[in-house]
Protein backbone atom coordinates (compact mmCIF):
# COMPACT_ATOMS: atom_id res chain seq x y z
CA UNK A 1 0.00 0.00 0.00
CA UNK A 2 1.34 3.33 -0.98
CA UNK A 3 0.67 6.13 1.38
CA UNK A 4 0.42 9.43 -0.09
CA UNK A 5 3.02 11.92 1.76
CA UNK A 6 1.70 15.29 2.11
CA UNK A 7 3.51 18.48 0.72
CA UNK A 8 3.53 20.09 3.78
CA UNK A 9 5.46 17.37 5.98
CA UNK A 10 8.24 17.80 7.31
CA UNK A 11 10.23 15.13 6.62
CA UNK A 12 13.66 13.99 9.49
CA UNK A 13 16.07 11.22 10.15
CA UNK A 14 14.61 9.20 12.68
CA UNK A 15 16.11 9.14 16.11
CA UNK A 16 19.75 7.13 16.40
CA UNK A 17 20.11 7.78 12.38
CA UNK A 18 22.87 9.63 11.28
CA UNK A 19 23.70 11.63 7.77
CA UNK A 20 27.18 11.69 7.07
CA UNK A 21 29.93 11.75 3.87
CA UNK A 22 32.07 8.49 4.14
CA UNK A 23 35.60 9.48 3.78
CA UNK A 24 36.58 6.98 1.46
CA UNK A 25 34.37 6.99 -1.27
CA UNK A 26 33.26 10.73 -1.00
CA UNK A 27 29.93 9.64 -1.13
CA UNK A 28 26.67 10.09 1.50
CA UNK A 29 25.46 7.28 3.46
CA UNK A 30 23.20 6.69 6.64
CA UNK A 31 24.39 5.10 9.66
CA UNK A 32 21.69 3.76 12.03
CA UNK A 33 22.01 0.66 14.53
CA UNK A 34 21.12 -2.12 12.18
CA UNK A 35 23.61 -0.88 9.83
CA UNK A 36 25.08 1.83 7.35
CA UNK A 37 22.95 2.62 3.82
CA UNK A 38 24.81 4.24 1.01
CA UNK A 39 23.09 7.00 -0.83
CA UNK A 40 22.55 8.02 -4.63
CA UNK A 41 23.63 11.56 -5.48
CA UNK A 42 19.89 12.41 -5.64
CA UNK A 43 18.52 10.72 -2.48
CA UNK A 44 22.23 12.45 -0.68
CA UNK A 45 20.88 16.21 -2.12
CA UNK A 46 16.96 15.32 -0.61
CA UNK A 47 18.03 14.20 2.49
CA UNK A 48 20.68 17.25 3.27
CA UNK A 49 17.58 19.56 2.98
CA UNK A 50 15.68 17.37 5.63
CA UNK A 51 16.28 19.52 8.54
CA UNK A 52 12.53 21.03 8.69
CA UNK A 53 11.97 22.06 5.26
CA UNK A 54 8.68 20.74 3.86
CA UNK A 55 8.06 18.64 0.86
CA UNK A 56 7.04 21.13 -1.49
CA UNK A 57 9.69 23.43 -0.30
CA UNK A 58 12.60 20.87 -0.92
CA UNK A 59 11.46 20.10 -4.41
CA UNK A 60 10.80 23.76 -5.56
CA UNK A 61 14.64 24.46 -4.54
CA UNK A 62 16.13 21.03 -6.17
CA UNK A 63 14.08 22.25 -9.36
CA UNK A 64 15.37 25.43 -9.38
CA UNK A 65 19.10 24.56 -8.48
CA UNK A 66 19.03 21.38 -11.00
CA UNK A 67 16.77 22.90 -13.85
CA UNK A 68 14.53 19.86 -13.92
CA UNK A 69 10.85 19.83 -14.20
CA UNK A 70 9.22 20.27 -10.53
CA UNK A 71 6.76 17.55 -11.14
CA UNK A 72 9.88 15.33 -11.63
CA UNK A 73 11.49 16.29 -9.14
CA UNK A 74 8.60 15.94 -6.55
CA UNK A 75 8.24 12.45 -7.23
CA UNK A 76 11.71 11.50 -7.07
CA UNK A 77 11.07 12.54 -3.48
CA UNK A 78 8.45 10.91 -2.78
CA UNK A 79 9.52 8.00 -3.76
CA UNK A 80 12.80 8.26 -1.62
CA UNK A 81 10.90 9.41 1.35
CA UNK A 82 8.38 6.85 1.07
CA UNK A 83 11.52 3.93 0.63
CA UNK A 84 13.54 5.28 3.77
CA UNK A 85 9.98 5.80 5.57
CA UNK A 86 9.09 1.87 5.04
CA UNK A 87 13.10 1.70 6.34
CA UNK A 88 12.08 3.18 9.62
CA UNK A 89 15.05 5.55 8.37
CA UNK A 90 13.03 9.24 8.01
CA UNK A 91 9.80 10.26 10.13
CA UNK A 92 7.43 12.83 8.89
CA UNK A 93 6.58 15.45 10.80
Amino acid sequence: MHTQIPSDARPRLSNGVRLQIDCTTGKGVLLFPEGILELNETAQEILTRCDGRTISGIAAELAQEYDVDLATIDQDIRETLTDLQQRKLLELA
